[in-house]
């Protein structure tokens, strides 16, 4: 059954409180979707977005069993309001630091610090995007996974375990593609480079020298992708990979 011309799209989105989140959470509302938003705090009671408290959901994504009961909620609420599910963006990650800021590296990084990385930035994107198969299915929807540069290269501030967990969503995003393409749900990756956001690192202006268009990116110009990728402007798209670094990783 085809959905009525006046369905608003619906658009879960986790790691939604600042930077590449925060301005997809806006791309998409201008556009006229509806955004449930996930992430490990509360939603804020200063955020103008009118639609947030109702549409928020507050999950650890480093807990399984959290996980499994967030998008039992996601199921609920899609259900209630008669919702499929038109896009997954598994956007929220950890790089923990040092007690200075410090890179962390393989010897670095304890290994609590390695299981807690890959279950926020690897295994939730797995258990989120099969736990909703069947709503993404219905609206032959897309699942957009946020990886990095540090996925393909040794990042003078990302540390080890985060690198790693981005290459193996990489890699996920592959076999997803093929898995989830023969249910009509396209899945595909964004790869940003240097993006100006809260969370970088002291030196950055260093690695934007080495950059071809001399600049950081901004949270806007990822937004602008990931909702390309969400869209029927993209529909033959699957299983790529797009390096948003104005040139870096060349």
């Amino acid at each position: 059954m085809s959905e009525p011309s006046n369905h608003k799209k619906t658009l879960i989105l986790t790691g939604a409180s600042r930077g590449i989140g925060h301005a997809t959470v806006k791309r998409f509302s201008s556009a006229g979707w509806r955004v449930i938003t996930c992430s490990r705090h509360p939603f804020p009671e200063d955020c103008p977005w009118e639609a947030g408290p109702e549409d928020h959901i507050q999950v650890d994504l480093a807990d399984p069993a959290n996980v499994a009961d967030a998008v039992a909620e996601m199921r609920l609420r899609l259900r209630d309001q008669g919702s499929n599910l038109n896009a997954l963006v598994n956007n929220a990650a950890i790089s923990p630091k040092g007690e200075d800021g410090s890179r962390l590296g393989v010897f670095e990084t304890d290994m609590e610090a390695w299981r807690r990385v890959f279950e926020v930035n690897f295994f939730a994107p797995v258990s989120l995007a099969r736990g909703l198969v069947n709503e993404l299915a219905a609206a032959k929807g897309s699942v957009v996974n946020v990886t990095s540069i540090a996925g393909t290269r040794v990042h003078p501030f990302a540390g080890s375990a985060y690198g790693t967990s981005k290459s193996a969503l990489a890699g996920l995003t592959r076999e997803m593609a093929s898995d989830f393409g023969r249910r009509g749900i396209r899945v595909n990756a964004i790869a940003p480079g240097e993006i100006d956001t809260a969370i970088l690192s002291p030196g950055t202006e260093k690695i934007v020298a080495e950059i071809p268009m001399q600049r950081l990116g901004t949270p806007e110009e990822v937004a602008r992708t990931i909702y390309f990728l969400c869209t029927d402007q993209s529909s033959y798209v699957n299983g790529a990979e797009i390096h948003i670094n104005g040139g870096q990783h060349v």
